[in-house]
């Protein structure tokens, strides 16, 4: 039973990451050695990102308050995970479709591996039944989405063709990503809600992003005619 368990988490994780780079036609572009070069710039970004953090946030017991703004300024330090991404972005050949998914499968798959792998392996193969491991299992696919669509609006950003409007929508969304995970922790406490209310918005939210996302893509897509 144990091992039944842990083989559903391990596919209901990496069975749709699989399954979104061999849909999405990336392995006809020979994309596979591209991924691996955004895995390993994802695991830069998130080394200088832990020295940041370690340096200027050591850990400390504090009121609710400087807490609350000691959490926005580590926010503040996952901005360094745009700049990760616009580094991918720029050693992708190609079509905007093939780099942006390319940028974010890559980045997502090293991140499920190094975040999840471990968690699953320690706690999935336990001997007894726990739901926040599907529950993580779930996370990580809203995950996926959410890297690809973060990836996508910074491929739009750096277009010099972007309408001024509509690159200033794309700045915003961009910033918002940086802080979403905590906005949305907040929101959720606040409401009193269980975690699988919490993973119903945290899915809403980024179903949000991505319409948003896909439609100023497909906008600027029939404009110049990258598809």
């Amino acid at each position: 039973m144990t091992l039944y368990h842990f083989g559903n988490c391990v596919a209901l994780i990496y069975v749709p990451y699989y399954l979104t780079y061999k849909q999405s036609g990336l392995s006809e572009y020979g994309a596979f050695w591209k991924c691996i070069q955004a895995g390993l710039i994802y695991m830069f970004t998130q080394l200088a990102k832990m020295l940041v953090l370690a340096t200027f946030f050591p850990d400390n017991v504090s009121d609710f308050g400087s807490d609350l703004i000691g959490e926005f300024l580590k926010s503040t330090v996952d901005l360094a995970d745009l700049v990760g991404l616009y580094l991918v972005l720029s050693g992708i050949p190609g079509k905007g479709h093939s780099k942006v998914l390319t940028a974010g499968i890559g980045w997502a798959t090293a991140e499920v591996i190094l975040s999840r792998a471990l968690l699953l392996w320690v706690g999935a193969r336990g001997a007894e039944f726990d739901w926040i491991y599907i529950q993580k299992c779930l996370e990580s696919n809203i995950l996926l989405v959410q890297h690809i669509v973060t990836a996508t609006l910074v491929w739009l950003w750096s277009r010099h063709d972007l309408k001024k409007n509509l690159k200033t929508v794309v700045t915003v969304l961009l910033v918002f990503t940086s802080y979403k995970s905590l906005l949305l922790d907040l929101l959720i406490a606040n409401l009193g809600a269980g975690a699988w209310f919490g993973l119903l918005v945290k899915a809403m939210v980024t179903m949000f992003y991505g319409f948003v996302t896909l439609a100023i893509y497909a906008g600027l897509a029939q404009v110049i005619g990258i598809f």
